[in-house]
């Protein structure tokens, strides 16, 4: 039985590319009153933000802060194949530790990367301190994971993605307790004033994007790292059975998948 193996890098990559248009809409979005000139992208992985800011801001340069050396040669190769490397620095910074200098922002980006710091609070408030006044902090954090199937799936063991994140729900808030947490009151808290919050939802068909059958085994392969311990033995075997590619109940035959996501995005501004 052959299971896709997935790094991070290619699960972010593959998010990007699935959901272009939902985190083209969460950029356009933003109240940036005037184009900014530097934007730093906290956590920017392999450079979804990145590429989106660049494009919105074509006067914009942007930072681009990752602790991973490998995602950021990737989004460095990007940038060289897609004619921007000159508009885009690239810092390696673990950010639970103190920061280089990341110069003074109009807009600072930090997409699914917040909850991951070990005191959040603290990112907030060097957020507020490095940011120009007038700035714009924009914070997006994934509802929860994605979905890909029908309710009913798969026929053997229907409802298995619904247990499968309640399994994976326990080791998220052993591994990452800030992930769901309403960022609000802790950027009042920091010295922002908020100035949006709304959730943005994608629903999108498989048949408008052959990648999102690569997505759903990318995604169900990392839960099934994550949940494995806590699922039956009926329910893992279901899905090993998703997730063998070589098999005739892989995910890459069905044609009902979907992706369904939602990201929460707050904006907050430095009082000038």
């Amino acid at each position: 039985m052959e299971h896709g193996k997935h790094d991070h890098a290619e699960v972010l990559d593959l998010d990007a590319e699935v959901l272009a248009e939902h985190l083209a809409a969460i950029v356009t979005s933003l109240p940036a009153e005037t184009g900014p000139r530097h934007i730093v992208d906290l956590g920017c992985g392999t450079g979804a933000g990145t590429f989106l800011l660049l494009k919105h801001f074509p006067e914009a340069r942007v930072t681009a802060v990752d602790a991973s050396a490998v995602h950021l040669g990737r989004l460095a190769e990007k940038a060289e194949a897609a004619g921007v490397a000159d508009r885009v620095h690239t810092v390696q910074a673990d950010l639970d530790a103190p920061w280089p200098d990341l110069g003074t922002p109009d807009l600072v980006w930090a997409s699914a990367s917040l909850h991951h710091m070990t005191d959040p609070g603290r990112v907030l408030r060097q957020v507020h301190e490095m940011l120009a006044p007038g700035g714009l902090f924009a914070v997006v954090e994934l509802a929860d994971f994605p979905r890909f199937l029908p309710p009913d799936a798969p026929e053997d063991r229907p409802g298995l993605e619904d247990r499968c994140h309640a399994a994976m729900a326990h080791r998220i808030a052993e591994l990452a307790p800030h992930r769901g947490a309403d960022w609000g009151p802790e950027l009042v808290a920091a010295g922002f004033t908020v100035e949006s919050e709304r959730t943005i939802t994608a629903n999108l068909p498989a048949k408008h994007n052959e990648a999102v059958g690569r997505y759903a085994l990318a995604g169900l392969s990392r839960v099934r790292q994550g949940a494995a311990q806590s699922l039956p033995a009926e329910d893992l075997a279901a899905l090993d059975r998703l997730l063998d590619t070589s098999g005739p109940h892989s995910l890459l035959r069905r044609d009902d998948l979907a992706v369904r996501a939602e990201r929460t995005v707050w904006t907050a501004r430095r009082r000038a």
